[in-house]
Formats: C-alpha cells, structure tokens, sequence
C-alpha cells in the first residue's frame, strides 16, 4: 500500500474536496436534528422545552470530553494505514470500539445515582428538575452506543472512508426524528412519553447507528484484536491532552457566557444567537480539519513528510477561501439573522459584535486547518499546551476588560475571542512553518 501512488498525488484539490464534502453534510446533519427535537418538544410546554435544554447541554459537554475517541483513533490508523500495516489500522479500530463500550457502560453506571444533582446544579427546579432527571435517565441508555459511533467514525475516517459516516450519521438521524415524533407525542402503538420520550428515540436510533458502524467497519477493514497494552496506554495519553484541551476551550467560552450575560439582558441575549451561529460555521471549517487529519495522518505514516506539508498548505489554503467567503456572506445576512434569532432590543448590542465575528472567520479558519494537521500528525501534547497558552492569555484580557467596562461591552467580549482564536491560529502556523519546537512537519526533519 505505501507503494501506490495516493490520489491526492494525482490530484490534490479533487482529494481533499471528496473527503471534505461528506464529513460536512455528516456533521450538519445532528444539529439539524437537534433542531427538530426542539421543535417537538417545544409544543409540551416551557417546562418541558427547559429540561431539554438541561439534558442536552449535560449530555453535550460529557460526550465532547470523550472525543478523543474518535480523534486519537483516526489519527493512530491513518498512521498505521501510511505505513501499510492494516492489521494494526484493524486492531486499532476494534481496541478502541471495546473501550468506548466499556466506558460508555461505567459512565452510564457513575452517572445515573447523580441524575437529580446535575439537574439542580443546571437550574432545574420543581417540574423542570423531573422532567431532566426523566430525559437524562432515557439518554444514558444510549451512552455506551454514542462512544462506540465516536470511535468507529474516527476509524473509518482514519482510513479516508468519510462516505460510511454520513450514511450513518444520516440513518441515525432520520430514525431519531421517527422516533421523536412517535414517542414524544404518542403515535400509533407507542405511549406519550413527552420529553422522556425523545431522549429514548435518541437511545435507540444512537444504538442503532452502533451496530451499523461496527458492521461496516467489519465488512471493510476485517476484525482483528491483535492490539498491545501500549496501543491502549497511548489512546488515554492521548485522552489526558485532549481532556486539558476541551477544558480550556469549554472554560473560554463559559467565561465569554457569563460577562455577556453580566453585561445585561440585551447583551446576553446578542450573545447567545452569535454564539450559536459561531459554533454553526465550524461545522464547516471542521470538515476541511477532519480530511486534512486524515491524509496527513496517512502520509506522516508513510514517512513522507513532504506531501504532508503539501496537504497542509492546501488545507489552509481551502479553509482560507471558505473563511472569507463565510465573512461576506455574514456581512450580507446581518439584517436577516438578527431579524430571526435577536430581540428587538437587543439589536443595537448585537450589531457591532456581528460585525467583530464576521472579520474573525478567515483568521478563526487557519485556526481550525492547523488543529486538523496537528491532530493528524499525532502533535497531541502541543495542541494542548497551544490551547492552554491562548486561553489563560485570553481569560487575562476579558477580566481586564469586564474590569474597564466599556461602552459595547458584548463588542469587546468578541474582539478578546478573536485574540484567542489569533492565537491559536498563530501557534498552529508556525509549527508547521518554520516548524518551531521540532514540529513533525519541519523541513528539517526530512
């Protein structure tokens, strides 16, 4: 296999668009499911509608902890798949299927005693603290079937099969929006369920979409269970940065919450549309990050770091474009989004702080390229100590600026997120060019 010539040696553009189109419609397709179960569960009532939003955002933050899953997996077999050994890209694949299965049973386990805590400790209280606790008691029926989807994604992905995702991915959630409609309402056979009722069609279209990764991932890439205690120690390492990682990110972003929301009603209100927006639009950069892991995963693997800066070059170049292109379309859709998403008193908080996001996307996109190459490489230990330098620098700046208080105060909060995503930009850059601190993808290193 490392023999072959790969055909993003052939035609490097046309490669890395046929991976990247389908991790973005794989990717969309969740929230937009998201957004139906609101839908549903909206017509139950506010009470109803708040603990799912409890649920969602619990379950949400748990599960992201647990992405290194899939990522350290794609990583680690698009490495293997480079260096041609596809009985260890096999063996990967399944050691990390076992794992998310274990661990997603002993979350469950820890968990579920504690249900009525984290509802009270989110705001839920009377009606809307049960109706939680009922919503979490269905989702955790599906927790170990969500890790093992994590881990078989990063699998596949790891060896550039991006199609098999978001065939399942689509499945899965078209069965969700079934199910929602049945269970949450009372449908045919089923009983009305309310809020319960569309966590448990998350559980079962989540197990359903387990069995079918694990099938396809067998039908491909073989069963093979020859993996070493080492293969395991090195997915927790990886785990242990990716878990300061998400901590920082998750921190930065609580903290943006709470001076927003400090500021005022009308800003906390601006706030949160543009935050949803922003998370939204890294959908998109994220599936040129994802392709680009993979095929530097697999040419790194390969010893050929010289294609390897190749793919990351053409990543940036790709996530660039599609960054500026999201800043016109941003500029040109100002009126309409804050027709749609911000109170109309809260409309002179939320323009200069759209604009301040709108200028960020093509820097916020070389920051989501270099993550993906990073991450490709197996830079692990460096994208976390980049994350934590860019956060406690950023944290520092919006306490001075909470500090100062001044006039635009939302405006600032996003200026303050734009050094932090500058920062993380920088860091990715200049680790593959010049290549500082030994980068994997140094010239030197050839």
């Amino acid at each position: 296999m490392t023999n072959k010539q790969h055909p993003f040696e052939i035609n490097p553009n046309r490669t890395l668009l046929t991976l990247a189109i389908p991790v973005l419609f794989s990717m969309v397709a969740e929230p937009l499911t998201g957004l139906v179960d609101t839908a549903f569960v909206a017509k139950l009532g506010p009470e109803p509608l708040a603990s799912l939003g409890i649920g969602t955002i619990v379950f949400s933050s748990v599960f992201w902890v647990f992405g290194f899953l899939g990522i350290g997996t794609q990583t680690e077999v698009s490495h293997a798949l480079g260096k041609g050994d596809l009985e260890r890209a096999s063996s990967l694949g399944w050691m990390a299927a076992g794992i998310s299965a274990v661990l997603g049973v002993v979350l469950a386990l820890l968990v579920y005693p504690f249900l009525g805590n984290i509802a009270a400790l989110m705001g839920g209280d009377g009606a809307v603290r049960d109706l939680a606790v009922d919503y979490m008691r269905y989702r955790l029926l599906g927790a170990p079937a969500v890790l093992v989807v994590l881990a078989c994604f990063g699998s596949l992905r790891g060896y550039q099969d991006m199609r098999s995702p978001l065939w399942i991915a689509v499945g899965m959630n078209v069965i969700n929006v079934v199910l929602d409609w049945c269970l949450v309402f009372g449908k045919g056979p089923f009983p009305v369920m309310g809020v319960g009722g569309a966590a448990l069609a998350s559980a079962i279209s989540q197990w359903i979409g387990a069995v079918w990764a694990v099938l396809v991932v067998r039908k491909h890439y073989g069963f093979n269970t020859g993996f070493s205690l080492a293969d395991a120690r090195r997915l927790f390492v990886i785990g242990g940065d990716m878990f300061v990682r998400t901590g920082c990110v998750c921190l930065f972003l609580l903290l943006c919450t709470r001076f927003a929301t400090k500021a005022g009603a009308e800003s906390g209100a601006a706030h949160q549309a543009i935050r949803q927006f922003f998370v939204f639009l890294a959908l998109f950069l994220d599936a040129f990050a994802i392709s680009g892991q993979s095929l530097v995963g697999y040419f790194v693997g390969r010893a050929d770091r010289r294609t390897a800066r190749k793919v990351a070059a053409l990543v940036c170049k790709w996530s660039f474009a599609t960054g500026v292109l999201l800043t016109v379309g941003m500029y040109l859709g100002q009126q309409p989004v804050a027709w749609l998403l911000v109170p109309e008193e809260a409309a002179m908080v939320f323009a200069p702080a759209w604009l301040a996001v709108t200028f960020l996307q093509p820097i916020n996109s070389l920051s989501f390229a270099t993550d993906g190459i990073h991450l490709g490489t197996g830079d692990f230990r460096y994208l976390r100590n980049a994350m934590l330098a860019a956060v406690l620098t950023s944290s520092a700046v919006l306490f001075v600026v909470d500090w100062l208080h001044p006039q635009h105060m939302l405006f600032w909060i996003w200026i303050v997120a734009g050094l932090w995503t500058s920062l993380r930009a920088v860091f990715g850059m200049i680790r593959i060019w010049p290549g500082i601190g030994n980068g994997p993808l140094a010239v030197d290193r050839d």
